[in-house]
Order: structure tokens, then C-alpha cells, then sequence
């Protein structure tokens, strides 16, 4: 049995062994962080210097992902590898699921990775979702223009993240432009539906098939970008929340997942629950439990990926979290300037994580800022006092 063999056998890795993470930014940054905290050490695989996590680890791969040197020079140092992005080639994970321990497994990731396979799976698996076409030709594009999916929304199938790889599309004479407009790849388009609001399901399970959850956040998204979550009691009606919770745990089930997973949920005026889509690691709308639990989403990472036991995390504290764009570093005119730290800092309950980006950008994920409180309505009130001194808008 070669070393490479023997690191994928089952068992718990004990603190001092070395963890693997695919991917330098802020999400593997996090789950460094908290892996180092209880002992362990960290190698990242990431091809541009300098990235978040590649600055709190010594121990740095710089390579492209699918580079076959690098691959080999991360399973050499690592005992189990994980992942902060699902958009990793799906060549490589399955190399890495043949020869080191994987957590999130390969197939689950390909089903993530495609919205085609992961409407699929909501379908069989009775979870409801949006309305949808799959669209791989011309063909399809006809028959589309037939349904009742207008005014919808063309996604591209593979690598839209943020807003990205989306177009509307209010009418079926013109879906095919929009289609060519993307490239004329594989794409689903979703019928528009009458949003209450937004919600997401973090849950963690084991090998061992155990899984716990942190309670729905409710999320609000700006432009594409999730711009806040809030987390407490009441913030989402008991009976929706367990709702979204039973159909998270139906696709972790179904997937036969082992990490860290993200469900993410409309919740229509009528009062609907219909499944968006899936990310196989932490999210950002889970960024809130390093402040607010007792054990956060990148705690339950790692214990996943070295075989710990799961505790059922303990929400001690209601939060409201708002993502730091890059649009924050830049006034009215145009010139680059620092937020007003001092004064954010100074509000009750405020909690500053920067990601280590020097170069700010519009729409860039520079950080978050996580307000806790004792009931939601006091978080949210000092992030709306945040937005405030921000300049943005809180509604």
C-alpha cells in the first residue's frame, strides 16, 4: 500500500496532522484559521501569490488547480484535503478522491458544480425548485419559448457565482440572444417567481451519515451578491424554517454528502419554499456563526474532514451580517479611501473580519462585519447604523 493509499483510510486524524484546502481565498483563509486553532496544519494550493489564506499558512502549493506537480506536491503534506470553491476541475478532485482523503467527495462536487444536475436532484429527491428549462441548442431554445417561464432568468449551467453568468429575460423572442449573449453554452433559465424573501440552510455531515445545522438565515442580495443575514429566534416563522431544514438534510442524504453544505432558498409570497441552488463548503451567509455560535460553519469543516464528532452547534447570540464590498474604499468621486473603521468598531456588538485583499475592487468581497446582540432587532439595528456611516442603503 503506497503513503498515498494509506492517508485514505478511515479513522481520525488527530491534531498535527496536515489538512489540505483547494483554493487561497478569504473561505480558505477562515477554515485555516480555525483548523490551526485546534492544532492542525494547513497547506493551500492556490496559483496567485499573496492570496488570504496563503497569508496565514506557511506552507503554500503555488500551482493551478488541475497542474498535475501540484496536485502531487498537496497529497504528499496533506492527510485529507478539502475545498473553498466549487468550481475546482472536475479532473483533478477525482485524482485527489483516488489517492488522499476528500471531503466534500468528487461526485457530490460535480453535482454542484452543474445547475442542470443540481435541479435534477432537487426534482428526485421532491425537493421543490423554480420552474426551469435546460438549454443546450437551438432546439431547446424553441421549446423553451413555448413554456410558461417568462419573464425568466438564463443562467449559465457551469461557473456563474455572484451574480455572474446570468442574464433576464423578459420575453421569448428574446431568449435565444441571451443565450448567444452567453456564450451559447449549457444554460438553465428559471421563471421569475414573487419573492417574500431569501434563506439558507448550512448543515455539516460526517461520514459516519451523523449531520447538525445552524439555524435558516435569512439573506438579502443586492446586484446578485448576498449584502446581508440575519440569524435569531423569529426571524424566520418555525414552520418554514423547519421546512427548509428537512429538504437541506434530504440533499445531504441524497448526495451521501461529507463536509460542509449550503442549501439556499426562495420562500414566495404565497408562501412557498422552492430549493436555488447548493454550494459543497461554507457560505457566506454562514460567515455570522464565527461570532454567534459556539462553533462556527469552518469548525465543522475541518472536524468533518479529519472524522471528529459533530456537536449540534448553539446559536448563543441573535447577528445581522453585512458583506464589505469593495465599493466601500472608493468615494463619491471616484478616490480611493479607508472606511471609518474607528467608528464601526465603536458599535455595540460589532465584530470586523478583513480578508487580507489589498486591491480594492467594485463588487469585490474585501470582508465582513458581523453585529451580535441578545435579540435580532438589536443586531439589526446597529448594521443599519453601520449602513448608515457606510453610506448604504439598509432596506
Amino acid at each position: 500500500m503506497s503513503a498515498l493509499q494509506a492517508s485514505a483510510q478511515p479513522g481520525f486524524l488527530a491534531p498535527g496532522a496536515v489538512l489540505g484546502v483547494l483554493g487561497g481565498g478569504q473561505l480558505g483563509r477562515m477554515f485555516a484559521q480555525a483548523a490551526q486553532a485546534a492544532g492542525y496544519e494547513v497547506v493551500v494550493l492556490e496559483p496567485q501569490p499573496g492570496a488570504p489564506a496563503a497569508q496565514v499558512t506557511s506552507r503554500v502549493v503555488a500551482s493551478a488547480y488541475d497542474d498535475t506537480d501540484g496536485l502531487h506536491a498537496v497529497a504528499r503534506q496533506a492527510r485529507a484535503v478539502t475545498i473553498e470553491f466549487e468550481n475546482v476541475p472536475a479532473d483533478a478532485l477525482q485524482w485527489l478522491d483516488e489517492h488522499v482523503r476528500l471531503a466534500p467527495h468528487a461526485p457530490a462536487v460535480a453535482v454542484c458544480q452543474d445547475r442542470t444536475r443540481e435541479k435534477a436532484l432537487f426534482t428526485r429527491l421532491g425537493v421543490g425548485c423554480v420552474p426551469y428549462a435546460v438549454l443546450a441548442g437551438d432546439d431547446d431554445c424553441r421549446a423553451a419559448q413555448a413554456r410558461d417561464l417568462f419573464p425568466g432568468i438564463l443562467k449559465t449551467a457551469r461557473m456563474g457565482y455572484d451574480g455572474k453568468g446570468q442574464l433576464g429575460v423578459r420575453e421569448p423572442a428574446a431568449l435565444a440572444a441571451a443565450w448567444r449573449e452567453l456564450g451559447g453554452v449549457p444554460c438553465v433559465l428559471e421563471r421569475r417567481v414573487d419573492l417574500d424573501f431569501e434563506l439558507s440552510v448550512v448543515l455539516a455531515r460526517g461520514a459516519d451519515g451523523h449531520m447538525v445545522h445552524f439555524p435558516p438565515q435569512r439573506n438579502l442580495h443586492r446586484d446578485g451578491i448576498l449584502f446581508s443575514s440575519r440569524a435569531g429566534s423569529g426571524v424566520i416563522a418555525h414552520a418554514c424554517a423547519e421546512q427548509a431544514l428537512r429538504a437541506a438534510r434530504a440533499v445531504a442524504e441524497g448526495l451521501q454528502y461529507v463536509g460542509v453544505l449550503c442549501v439556499e432558498f426562495f420562500v414566495t409570497a404565497d408562501g412557498a419554499l422552492l430549493a436555488n441552488e447548493m454550494a459543497p463548503r461554507p457560505h457566506n451567509s454562514g460567515h455570522h456563526t464565527i461570532d454567534s455560535c459556539d462553533v462556527s460553519q469552518f469548525e465543522l469543516q475541518w472536524r468533518c474532514l479529519v472524522g471528529a464528532p459533530l456537536p449540534q452547534p448553539r446559536l448563543h447570540s441573535a447577528a445581522c451580517m453585512l458583506n464589505l464590498l469593495g465599493d466601500l474604499w472608493f468615494d463619491a468621486a471616484g478616490r480611493q479611501r479607508e472606511p471609518d473603521w474607528a467608528a464601526l468598531l465603536a458599535l455595540p456588538g460589532a465584530h470586523l473580519h478583513l480578508y487580507g485583499k489589498h486591491q480594492p475592487r467594485r463588487g469585490r468581497k474585501m470582508g465582513h462585519l458581523t453585529f451580535t446582540a441578545a435579540l435580532p432587532d438589536d443586531a439589526a439595528r446597529a448594521a443599519r447604523r453601520a449602513c448608515e456611516l457606510l453610506g448604504l442603503d439598509p432596506a
